[in-house]
């Protein structure tokens, strides 16, 4: 059954990138974003590739079993054509592509998906990230070693731990199945997106029910207000809707919009890619995957930036703990030159400090014994010393106690 429902593509260069190496790719059943790297011309080539291989499958499937392994096997397919493609043009090598892959079967969609394109689902108010980044970074959130909030300004947040590259043919590559139900918007992004507007600003924008494409507008403005520093892939995916259902045509965005413009840039002599030694490197890349040597560096690093910032908060702690112990002997001193007049079980005495206490710990302790009795003082003069009766100094307390005593000896 073809999908119903409507949807909308579009993709930007942003505003520091010099080209676009991104693909987003809006049909009847198929819906895809692909985020390609490898400098000026090699994301552009991996992410179109990775495009013109997984559009065969935009029609109806049978089931959502074969909808999935058609899935899988085109991605593991496009690996094999970035492969080919660099053995016989070897100035892109390094070049590799994200995916993240919706195929619509009926009720269901069928996912697939490699790299740290993402995609979303906003049902009911609420919006869900489907896809989990295959990046350093969501390693460490995994494991516990850093915060999701963290992972968003994280030095490191662009390394991918898996991608379709020219160094692996048989990727591993997450597939699963969802229901779907109508009024579900699914949001398939690259980075460019996630990576700056966060997922409050999204789901507003996805929930103020426009239609997909001015939705996706909105999107984009928020990301090029926000800097843009990378290029912005959208899809939005509505499933059922008001809106217009899919125009018969699909949209293609992005690098594989236009495949053969994409130039190649002359090789370079006297240059080689650690990554890839003895071949082109790659201009500029905006990420990559790391050898194993490499990755064990970045984790040492990490360790080392983690204990920079207990020693940071140690240090942060220790600072607001000598903060407040040093208000807390500020205060003490400054009540250790108050005073007051009150009663020790028979007898008036002048206490230093104030009437209060911190838990456990008084302010006051007894400075002197008058020798008068409670007793012997007019019944207002005994409520008035039970109740304490402040003074301003020590002068103004031994004032007070020598009212006490002349009212005594009057009475």
């Amino acid at each position: 059954m073809v999908f119903q429902g409507s949807s909308a593509a579009l993709s930007h260069t942003g505003k520091v990138r010099s080209n676009n190496q991104d693909s987003g790719y809006a049909g009847s059943n198929l819906f895809v974003v692909a985020d390609g790297m490898g400098g000026h011309a090699g994301g552009d080539v991996a992410s179109g590739l990775a495009i013109a291989r997984l559009a065969d499958l935009d029609r109806p499937f049978v089931s959502t079993t074969e909808a999935e392994h058609a899935l899988q096997q085109a991605i593991t397919e496009t690996a094999g054509d970035i492969i080919d493609t660099v053995r016989t043009r070897p100035e892109l090598a390094g070049m590799g592509t994200t995916v993240s892959a919706l195929l619509m079967v009926d009720d269901y969609a069928v996912i697939a998906h490699i790299g740290d394109s993402r995609i979303y689902l906003f049902r009911d108010g609420a919006l869900t990230q489907i896809t989990t980044d295959h990046t350093f970074v969501q390693r460490l959130v995994d494991s516990g070693r850093i915060t999701p909030e963290e992972a968003r300004y994280h030095p490191r947040r662009s390394v991918l731990m898996r991608v379709l590259g020219d160094m692996d043919p048989d990727p591993e590559v997450d597939t699963f199945i969802m229901p779907t139900q109508p009024g579900d918007r699914w949001l398939l992004c690259s980075d460019g997106l996630s990576g700056v507007i966060d997922d409050t600003h999204t789901a507003k924008a996805l929930a103020a029910g426009n239609a997909p494409a001015r939705t996706a507008d909105h999107l984009l403005k928020q990301a090029l207000d926000a800097g843009a520093p990378d290029n912005v892939t959208i899809v939005i995916v509505d499933v059922g809707g008001h809106h217009p259902v899919f125009s018969g045509t699909p949209a293609i965005v992005g690098s594989a919009s236009n495949p053969s413009g994409i130039e190649v840039p002359a090789a370079r002599s006297g240059r080689s890619s650690w990554l890839h030694p003895g071949r082109q490197a790659a201009n500029e890349p905006t990420h990559f995957e790391p050898a194993p040597e490499f990755l064990e560096e970045l984790i040492e690093e990490d360790r080392r930036r983690a204990r920079r910032r207990r020693v940071a908060w140690f240090v942060g702690f220790a600072l607001v703990l000598a903060a407040i112990a040093g208000a807390l002997a500020v205060g003490y001193n400054w009540t250790q030159t108050r005073y007051y007049v009150g009663a020790d079980d028979d007898s008036v005495v002048i206490y230093r400090g104030v009437q209060q206490s911190i838990g456990p710990i008084s302010l006051s302790t007894p400075y002197q014994d008058t020798g008068i009795l409670l007793a012997d003082l007019a019944p207002f003069d005994r409520t008035a010393v039970e109740g304490t009766i402040s003074a301003r100094s020590l002068a103004d307390a031994e004032a007070i106690v020598d009212r006490l005593t002349r009212e005594r000896s009057s009475g």
